[in-house]
């Protein structure tokens, strides 16, 4: 089968950013099979849409954007949302101060995958893509007090289960 220019663009693309892109569906969803699917749709998305994109410098952006909106999609559509509460969440047993910086990223990783998934989404949308905000509320669909106070209230959790809790 021959391929075209531009599904060799694509491929080439996907070969390209595909780990980049992988870890951030990993920090959106927090478990990496989902986050394969995550990626693969959001790829999917991309293909289809792949000769309406004109600037390429933006392809990074409409995959991002392609996964928050489908993960936001799979929120909506369960029925029951699980949220760990205080008790669940495990104990940290050494202050984050004294750890080797790969632990305190395992640990960070593994704190982030026990938020509730809007919080964890807030956070990964603020601090890993650097979006306001604003650009946040949008993508979320909600207002920005709710991102002032989700992204206020992740951190605090996050705070609390790397030990940090007077910082």
């Amino acid at each position: 089968m021959q391929t075209t220019d531009w599904e060799e663009e694509f491929r080439e693309y996907v070969t390209t950013r595909g780990p980049a892109l992988l870890r951030a569906a990993n920090q959106l969803t927090g478990h990496p099979l989902d986050a394969e699917d995550l990626l693969q749709n959001a790829l999917t998305k991309t293909y289809q849409a792949w000769g309406r994109i004109e600037d390429r410098r933006a392809l990074d952006g409409y995959v991002r954007r392609a996964m928050v909106n489908i993960n936001i999609s799979q929120w909506r559509r369960r029925k029951l949302e699980e949220y760990p509460s205080g008790d669940e969440l495990p104990e940290v047993v050494a202050a984050a101060e004294g750890a080797p910086s790969g632990e305190i990223h395992e640990r960070l990783e593994q704190a982030l995958r026990e938020l509730p998934e809007r919080m964890r989404a807030a956070i990964v949308l603020r601090y890993y893509e650097d979006m306001t905000e604003l650009e946040i509320a949008q993508t979320l669909g909600i207002s920005v007090g709710t991102v002032k106070s989700t992204v206020s209230r992740a951190m605090s959790k996050l705070r609390s289960a790397l030990g940090l809790a007077g910082s």
